[in-house]
């Protein structure tokens, strides 16, 4: 049972008897009061008029008028104090006795008088006897259960008094003397109380402290100090930048590559919130507006007079506790992995593209020009295998025309250096502009291209032309390459909410559905498919259309054919 609930019923009990003791104190109190009031009341007064009716009885033969009046008046009030039984008889006859001696005065008549004063007397003495005996046994009553009472008071007083002191004082001298035992270093001491849940609770917890405390005295601390000071010198020598924070964003830890690209001194910011530092820093500013979802995108920093970049990564630290079962967080650390190595080889790869793809495309073009020369014959007519030669050069020197493009497209993705030209195109043009690229692809395989445009003739959608035609470029010619001879290719734009919706599907042989993501991934290419082409094509379409705000995406299946859609928004 929980001392609480021992100290309310003991108590508790106690004050109910006080109460009750107060109470029955106070119903005897008053009762004792009222039996005297009515003794002298209703007896003590009748006695009092009895006396004066006789005392006026002996001055009627020296002052008549006087006493005769003294007489009646004491009568007249004894006639309205009539409490006992037989006082009214008795004062009945005093009336006529008195009554007949003033009409003739005689001692016989007068000794009638005297002798009912003397009953009346006689009555109220009686009563004031038996009144006397009530009262007796009313205090008796009183006294009987006022002392009753004040023992069973003083009996649980008693037991408070000799138990309650030893039930809270011996636990707290058990655990007086397990503190000194363990402020002594000797962490082996548990306590173990009976009785009350709330020093058992107590208990417990000590016993969980001392077996930290235990468990951190067995562990070598030394060790643990020459383990500290390696994860520190560990820390301070990564190229990657670290910033420890507690459960309350306080900062506990931060590395040199940290200090050094932040501009900070570590005296001044270890015990001060990330908050505080974020105040007067950028680069702090901008890592709180990520802490709870860290940027995909690279953070350029300016460090050693150079730009500099860091993938963010925010790390959880959660710890079981000795003694606990589940899991608390304990604060989180901020990663900032140096991407700049990397960084400088794709720049390096990026321009190396851009260079080589920029040169190739002029001697390729004068290549397809010369073939071109070639096949009108001007310089001589040719025989088939001339003709089928010049033929295989031509495709090949498109081919190399074509990725050279992509490859400068791929470049200016990479680089960011896309120039768009946003304005209000006409759905239905980029359509018809697109097919008339592919027209010729198309018939080469027999292939019909349609259209439903499920839109007003005054929709418009806010994109670059020329970026649009190449995406729908690159879909009818992957949809052309995919599909069998003598299939069709069907072209649709739908109006979705904001958007536009232009969407081409073909016939061929579709896309298993756990590669529709990595099929916009650079260089990928579905597996078992003639690769013919560079993998590049998609991965630029999805860049275009997002840098438009727009939503690029596939539906497909094996043997189902495919759809390949984008959305833009409209005008």
């Amino acid at each position: 049972m929980k001392i609480k609930t021992k100290l309310t019923l003991g108590v508790g009990l106690l004050f109910v008897l006080i109460v009750l003791l107060s109470v029955i104190g106070s119903v005897y109190i008053n009762k004792l009061k009222s039996d005297t009031e009515k003794i002298l009341t209703a007896n003590y007064n009748s006695l009092e008029f009895s006396q004066n009716m006789l005392l006026a009885l002996d001055k009627i033969n020296t002052d008549s008028a006087i006493a005769v009046k003294d007489f009646r008046k004491n009568n007249i009030l004894q006639e309205k104090n009539l409490t006992e039984f037989g006082e009214k008889e008795a004062t009945q006859n005093l009336n006529l006795h008195f009554e007949s001696y003033l009409k003739q005065p005689n001692p016989q008549k007068e000794k009638l008088i005297r002798e009912d004063l003397v009953k009346i007397m006689s009555i109220n003495m009686k009563s004031i006897e038996r009144k006397s005996d009530i009262a007796i046994i009313t205090a008796e009553n009183a006294t009987f259960w006022i002392v009753s009472l004040g023992t069973v008071c003083f009996l649980i007083s008693f037991i408070l008094l000799f138990n309650l002191p030893q039930t809270i004082a011996e636990p707290i001298n058990q655990l007086t003397f397990s503190i000194r035992q363990i402020a002594n270093k000797n962490y082996n001491e548990r306590v173990h109380f009976k009785g009350s849940e709330e020093f058992n609770d107590l208990a417990n917890s000590f016993n969980i402290m001392a077996e930290k405390l235990q468990e951190y005295e067995s562990s070598n601390l030394s060790k643990q100090l020459m383990d500290k000071k390696r994860i520190e010198t560990l820390v301070n020598n990564m190229h990657d930048a670290v910033i420890g924070l507690d459960e309350n964003n306080f900062i506990y830890m931060i590395n040199d590559e940290a200090l050094k690209i932040t501009n900070l001194n570590k005296e001044e910011i270890i015990g001060k919130t990330v908050h505080e530092v974020a105040i007067n820093n950028d680069l702090i500013r901008e890592l709180l507006k990520n802490i709870d979802n860290p940027s995909k995108e690279s953070l350029k920093i300016a460090a050693d007079n150079k730009e500099n970049y860091f993938d963010q990564e925010i790390v959880p630290i959660n710890i079981v506790k000795t003694g606990e079962k589940e899991k608390k967080y304990i604060g989180k650390v901020i990663l900032l992995r140096n991407i700049t190595p990397f960084k400088e080889l794709d720049f390096a790869k990026t321009n190396f593209i851009a260079t080589i793809s920029h040169e190739l495309k002029t001697p390729i073009s004068a290549i397809k020009m010369g073939v071109q020369l070639l096949g009108n014959q001007k310089f001589g007519a040719l025989n088939d295998q001339q003709q089928e030669l010049l033929k295989s050069i031509n495709e090949d020197g498109q081919r190399l025309l074509d990725i050279t493009s992509e490859l400068l497209n791929l470049s200016q993705v990479e680089s960011g250096n896309i120039r768009l030209t946003i304005e209000n195109c006409s759905p239905e043009k980029i359509v018809q502009t697109a097919i008339k690229n592919v027209e010729i692809l198309a018939e080469q395989k027999n292939i019909s291209i349609t259209t439903e445009l499920n839109i007003s003739e005054n929709d418009m959608i806010i994109a670059d032309f020329d970026k649009t035609v190449w995406v729908m470029n690159n879909f009818l010619g992957n949809a052309i390459k995919h599909s069998f001879q003598d299939e069709k290719i069907q072209v649709i734009v739908d109006k979705l909410g904001d958007f536009i919706q232009f969407s081409v599907t073909d016939s061929g042989n579709g896309i298993d559905e756990k590669y529709h993501r990595q099929v916009f991934d650079r260089y990928f290419q579905v597996p078992g498919e003639h690769q013919n082409g560079t993998g590049l094509g998609l991965a630029i379409s999805k860049n275009f259309i997002e840098k438009q705000h727009g939503e690029i995406g596939v539906r497909s299946s094996l043997n189902q054919g495919s759809t390949f859609y984008f959305r833009l928004p409209w005008a």
